[in-house]
């Protein structure tokens, strides 16, 4: 008889509120019952971000995960509305006021370039946001460095503070200094997402953003202002990122830009390391194998892809493609016809060259060296490996900056 899996554990009594209201939203039957169970849970949120920091929203996001992940997709909406959004009053008038982030992707054979921007490089950005993408009316202002995905906010709480502290730069102009995690040594990284966090605030119900100050909703004002951005950030950061190949994406509501970013990187990532290993280490696609595994617990957490040579079964380099979304988390949940994650990594792999990819079976745990920290990755036997580069290879990429 077939083991059954474990029950979700039932989140803390401060969390559970949450979820029987999210799970009566998810029920709602109409647009007016959506209204009352949204101000409701709407009310909830916001006491708990006020509030002292913890972890009730994520509690109950986790339980709800493995115990119905339709009303986890109601409560995590909500809680990214409610922590990257506020209603801010200022001198008897009130704002709004959105988080937002502009993420930059950067890969390279170099070394990629830390986050400080210059007094000039931050005046020019601030200028550029208030040009092409803030409405006539709106005010900004941002983070006076880019951050990695270490510095962003790490739950709710954080997101809303960051909103919160943005937003009173933008309209008070208030010059105190913001603590931000120091992020861990990067060494021989080769693609990152590099982000300029900022608020923009405009008086309740008007524009934020320059492309809604055509009533019409013209879908080629957005794509418009995106270009002029990227335009403008090219020509302002040229010199950061001398060396590298970047994209810049549009800036977007904190949530959606940062899924996009996550999205993005992930190819950029493994394109950059095949580029590297057959740059530096002289190999030829074809002398390359790779092999994929699923890793987790309850679920895919992510995939781990394992490079060896076509002379050996040695790890020599691994790549880790997060999965994002509850279809790659969940593989078996997914709608028929749906785009396999498999699929996506070894077709971009064959695009790179590597004719030799082993798809191997089930879920493995995410194992990690005990004395380095680094991530074990599959070899073409299915075994997991520390990955040692061969001593030919310069384990350091060059420093362009």
């Amino acid at each position: 008889m077939a083991s059954q899996p474990p029950r979700p554990t039932l989140p803390p009594r401060s969390a559970r509120t949450l979820v029987s209201l999210a799970d009566a939203l998810a029920h709602s039957g109409s647009r007016l019952e959506d209204q009352y169970w949204e101000r409701l849970l709407g009310i909830r949120l916001e006491k708990l971000l006020a509030g002292k920091a913890n972890r009730s929203v994520e509690a109950a996001l986790e339980y709800l995960m493995e115990a119905n992940p339709a009303t986890y997709e109601v409560l995590v909406e909500q809680a990214e509305n409610h922590s990257e959004s506020a209603l801010i009053t200022y001198r008897g008038e009130s704002y709004d006021a959105l988080l937002f982030s502009a993420p930059i992707l950067a890969w390279t054979r170099y070394k990629l370039p830390d986050g400080e921007l210059s007094a000039d490089q931050v005046e020019a950005l601030a200028a550029h946001l208030s040009e092409h993408i803030g409405s006539a009316g709106a005010r900004l202002a941002i983070l006076p460095r880019l951050v990695n995905f270490e510095q962003l906010p790490q739950s709710f709480h954080d997101t809303r503070s960051w909103t919160q502290y943005l937003a009173a730069r933008a309209l008070m102009g208030k010059p105190e200094s913001f603590a931000l995690a120091t992020p861990s040594p990067q060494d021989g990284l080769l693609a990152d997402v590099l982000f300029l966090i900022g608020a923009v605030v405009a008086p309740q119900g008007q524009a934020l953003f320059r492309w809604q100050d055509n009533e019409g909703g013209n879908a080629a004002a957005h794509e418009n202002s995106g270009l002029r951005w990227a335009e403008a950030c090219t020509q302002s950061l040229e010199a950061m990122f001398t060396g590298c190949q970047v994209e810049f994406l549009a800036p977007g509501a904190y949530y959606t830009s940062t899924r996009a970013a996550d999205q993005r990187i992930r190819p950029l990532s493994l394109r950059a390391a095949v580029t590297w290993l057959q740059t530096a280490g002289h190999i030829q696609g074809n002398g390359l194998r790779a092999a994929i595994v699923a890793c987790g617990e309850q679920h895919i957490e992510e995939y781990r892809i394992g490079f060896c040579t076509r002379e050996s079964n040695e790890v020599i380099y691994g790549c880790i493609w997060p999965a994002l979304s509850r279809e790659e988390a969940s593989p078996e949940l997914s709608s028929e016809g749906s785009i396999d994650t498999w699929d996506d990594i070894a077709a971009l792999l064959r695009e790179l060259g590597i004719q030799d990819i082993r798809r191997l079976p089930g879920m493995l745990p995410m194992e990690f060296c005990e004395d380095c920290g680094t991530p074990y990755f599959p070899n073409m036997l299915g075994e997991m490996q520390h990955p040692e580069l061969p001593e030919e290879i310069d384990p350091e990429p060059m420093h362009f900056h």
